[in-house]
């Protein structure tokens, strides 16, 4: 699936980060600040950052490419929705697991495909893929 264009103003923006541990809080935050302009509900900013760090984390953890690649993360913001993609040099695609109540991992896509209004797995242009997600801006808020 591409994402939709965006009209012309909407914030969009990219960057990229080690695949690293520590990748993970740099995204959410680096997100948070991103986003601290915008008018977007606490409970979803976080919802986004919750999401967000799931995605990088499979990327660190499960992207098995060369020492030296990097995540990509972009966003971008429309009036009715956030799209978040985290990009990886892995063609290796995620797998939806189904933990036991006592394993300690094992549950990011599961919150990912429970909070987001959509979500999936995109091919990218050069090499990897790009697993992205959609919340849903609600109507009454002004941007």
């Amino acid at each position: 699936m591409t994402s939709r264009p965006l009209p012309a103003g909407s914030p969009s923006e990219h960057w990229r980060l080690p695949r690293h541990p520590r990748s993970v809080g740099r995204a959410r935050q680096r997100l948070r600040q991103e986003l601290a302009e915008e008018r977007i509900s606490t409970d979803m900013l976080a919802t986004a950052e919750l999401l967000l760090s799931e995605l990088v984390t499979n990327a660190v953890q499960h992207a098995h490419v060369p020492p030296g690649r990097e995540i990509e993360v972009r966003y971008e913001l429309s009036d009715s929705h956030l799209r978040v993609e985290v990009a990886d040099a892995s063609e290796e695609q995620p797998e939806q697991c189904a933990p036991d109540t006592d394993d300690e991992r094992g549950r990011g896509l599961l919150l990912v495909d429970s909070l987001a209004a959509k979500w999936d797995v995109s091919p990218r242009d050069a090499v990897g893929k790009s697993v992205w997600f959609e919340l849903l801006l609600p109507p009454e808020v002004e941007r």
